[in-house]
């Protein structure tokens, strides 16, 4: 079933393959994505679809050095390049919308303010990127540091969030982006808003589930404005405790998301799974819950082999699959896994920051015979 074709809203995906969003942090000046990066995605567009990196939706949505952004002109331009790449490669993309939350330094911040999130919160020993010294991207990720104090935002600042994401969305539509991710995992700001060990709010948004998750689908429901329902996807981590973003009840918390997320009607969940060592496995049951509360695509993530996909899809749990590091060393990764070929290793050392090496300089298995 992986290679099988699939239709995803007005999209016809020619296989099940999905590349998900992954940080690489080669942005250049501005935050405004760059021809290698062009070349990166184009060298993947065989994938079912893809979806960006994390892409900020402000200035105060940015966490970490040299991430793309997608609110302004030259940024936008910067993305048509990059759509324009992958489309003629024949491939589909989606843009992945971001704002960090607490999870920035002030040296990345507007007038080297403080970062916002749901509640004045500290995610203890959770580190992001800088580049005190300006340097760029081409010296690699090495000044990591402890994301600074964060302050809630207001019930005001949350509206003019809502509408930052919409803005995000209006310009991922002028960069040519076939549609767009709301990444609401892996501790970043809509996850600090659902997760009830990260919101110690006692106003409309904070204290009740409904409360919780009313922040998800105020931006869901400006986004699909925007774009579409058929073009938008959500991201959601629903065991996934990194960093610092903790649920009492995620199964219920997230149960609960889903059947929001099926209320608007967006195209797809992505279900970023725990994926680190010893990380809890998700269960069959509640895979099976998921499925019975929302009605459209759902895409898994998670250190997924061929055998693995296949056995989620024959289970009916997902309808696409994500391949998160093996597409960092594979670009043609789809043709490796329909032959059995074997796969490149990915350079961790250079997975973040850099040149050319260890981003679009891993050879294709035609390369190999």
């Amino acid at each position: 079933m992986l290679f099988t074709p699939y239709r995803l809203g007005n999209l016809e995906l020619p296989n099940r393959i999905v590349m998900p969003p992954m940080t690489r942090s080669r942005a250049g000046a501005g935050n405004v994505p760059t021809a290698l990066m062009a070349e990166y995605y184009a060298q993947r567009a065989s994938a079912g679809l893809i979806v960006t990196e994390g892409t900020q939706i402000s200035q105060q949505g940015q966490g970490y050095a040299w991430t793309p952004g997608i609110h302004s002109q030259e940024q936008v331009v910067g993305w048509h390049r990059v759509t324009n790449a992958v489309h003629a490669a024949g491939g589909r993309i989606f843009a992945q919308l971001w704002h960090v939350g607490r999870l920035s330094h002030v040296s990345l911040q507007p007038d080297d303010t403080a970062p916002v999130s749901s509640s004045p919160l500290i995610a203890e020993g959770v580190n992001v990127y800088i580049d005190p010294e300006g340097t760029g991207p081409e010296v690699g990720a090495s000044d990591k540091v402890q994301h600074s104090a964060p302050r809630a935002l207001s019930e005001a600042e949350i509206v003019q969030v809502v509408q930052d994401f919409a803005a995000a969305a209006r310009n991922a539509l002028e960069a040519g982006f076939d549609g767009v991710e709301v990444h609401g995992a892996n501790g970043y700001l809509i996850n600090q808003f659902i997760d009830s060990q990260a919101n110690t709010r006692t106003d409309g948004y904070g204290g009740t589930l409904p409360n919780r998750l009313r922040f998800l689908r105020e931006v869901t429901e400006a986004v699909v404005a925007v774009v579409g329902r058929e073009r938008v996807g959500v991201r959601l981590a629903p065991l996934t405790t990194l960093q610092g973003a903790v649920d009492d009840t995620p199964q219920a918390t997230y149960l609960a998301a889903a059947k929001v997320l099926d209320e608007i009607g967006v195209a797809y969940i992505h279900i970023a799974e725990a994926d680190w060592e010893d990380a809890p496995a998700m269960p069959a049951a509640f895979k099976e819950a998921l499925r019975m509360v929302y009605c459209g695509t759902l895409i898994y993530a998670g250190k997924y082999t061929a055998e693995r996909a296949e056995a989620a899809l024959d289970n009916s749990w997902a309808d696409l699959i994500g391949f998160g590091r093996p597409f960092v060393a594979n670009p043609d990764l789809p043709e490796r896994l329909r032959n059995g070929w074997p796969l490149n290793m990915p350079d961790a050392n250079h997975f973040f920051g850099g040149t050319s090496a260890g981003y679009i300089d891993y050879p294709f298995a035609a390369q190999n015979s």
